[in-house]
């Protein structure tokens, strides 16, 4: 089985572990902890790793945050991965630090990321999960707060936080949204 794995953030050193780029943080740490590099390959850093049998294809786009969908679409279409088989890794404001929601399909939510996806795939019928940024910025700044970095406060965290998003993404592999939902979703 095949599994397209995603994560959101944008390519540059000054978007580098900011909040926005938790997706990329995410599969940083994943490639890591297996063993694996990233290849700069048509519109994605690319890399696949194996769990459990499972091919776990790991992308992040070069096409920056509003233009993701252009990403997750060439490589469904390349690699012939069912739209089920497709996870996206997006940071939410809605959710304190710390809170970690996968869901098999759902709104935008102001997200550019997941808007350009559901613009491009006609639909918001794929898997997410949703990393919690937290909401702690003055109003109207919201796009300055997403492009910051975490704060000394919430370093700490992440590291924990990681593991277990990585910890979801295989388990959404080996048993699917709903176990895993049942399971992490707290």
């Amino acid at each position: 089985m095949k599994y397209l794995i995603v994560g959101l953030g944008n390519i540059g050193p000054e978007y580098r572990d900011t909040r926005h780029n938790i997706g990329f943080m995410i599969l940083d740490e994943l490639a890591k902890q297996e063993g694996a590099s990233f290849h700069n390959m048509r519109l994605a850093y690319y890399t696949e790793v194996s769990h459990k049998s499972r091919s776990l294809h790991l992308i992040k786009p070069t096409t920056y945050m509003n233009l993701s969908g252009k990403a997750l679409s060439y490589w469904m279409g390349q690699l012939k991965i069912p739209v089920e088989n497709v996870l996206v890794l997006v940071d939410d404001l809605a959710l304190p630090l710390g809170t970690l929601r996968l869901k098999p399909k759902g709104s935008a939510a102001g997200h550019n990321g997941l808007k350009n996806i559901e613009q491009v795939l006609g639909n918001n019928n794929y898997a997410r999960l949703r990393f919690g940024i937290g909401d702690n910025y003055p109003k109207g700044r919201q796009v300055d707060f997403v492009l910051s970095g975490f704060d000394q406060d919430e370093k700490p965290e992440l590291p924990a936080l990681i593991d277990r998003s990585i910890d979801m993404i295989k388990s959404f592999a080996t048993i699917g949204t709903e176990l895993t939902m049942t399971k992490f979703n707290k």
